[in-house]
């Protein structure tokens, strides 16, 4: 068993104190995403990318701040990835051609622009606020979940998506 590292005097950017961080947070991260995404092959894509931001950064980070900040750069990556994948499902919806429907031509419009508007409001929400909320009505994560994987206070959870709930409403009513 190797020596432990001070890590108040350590770099980050030095091939050891690099390696330890992965060897000691890797498995883990995978693991967080494993259970975001449902895929490992894409939960290690991405924590594998988490790493090359960090490598990239690591001139300006301690190495106790690498675990909060791998964590930070994952989760950004999967909400960007299920974002991504949601505008190809939609776009992929939209060329297949639609069977016959039941609804009305004016319910499927006025369907379709709700939907967009949703969509619209939902970016535009402040990034703290959108992962909360993503989190919790697209994910179905409790409050206790995301509070404790985005590492802050569950009033802060409830606030952040009283604020988000409230902005959206503010677009589109009954939300």
């Amino acid at each position: 068993m190797a020596a432990p590292t001070d890590n108040s005097t350590a770099i980050l950017c030095s091939e050891k104190v690099f390696r330890d961080v992965f060897d000691a947070q890797f498995k883990l991260l995978r693991n967080f995403l494993a259970f975001r995404f449902r895929d490992l092959e894409r939960a290690e894509d991405t924590a594998q990318n988490a790493f090359v931001i960090l490598w990239e950064n690591c001139a300006i980070l301690k190495p106790e701040q690498a675990k909060s900040f791998l964590f930070t750069t994952a989760i950004r990556l999967s909400l960007n990835a299920i974002k991504h994948d949601k505008v190809v499902s939609d776009f992929s919806f939209r060329v297949k051609p639609q069977a016959a429907h039941q609804e009305s031509p004016e319910f499927l419009l006025v369907e379709n622009e709700l939907k967009s508007r949703l969509e619209t409001a939902i970016g535009n929400l402040p990034e703290k606020q959108r992962t909360v909320f993503l989190m919790n009505r697209f994910e179905n994560q409790s409050y206790t979940e995301i509070a404790r994987l985005l590492d802050i206070s569950v009033k802060t959870v409830e606030k952040r998506m009283h604020l988000a709930l409230i902005a959206l409403r503010a677009v589109i009513p009954n939300v």
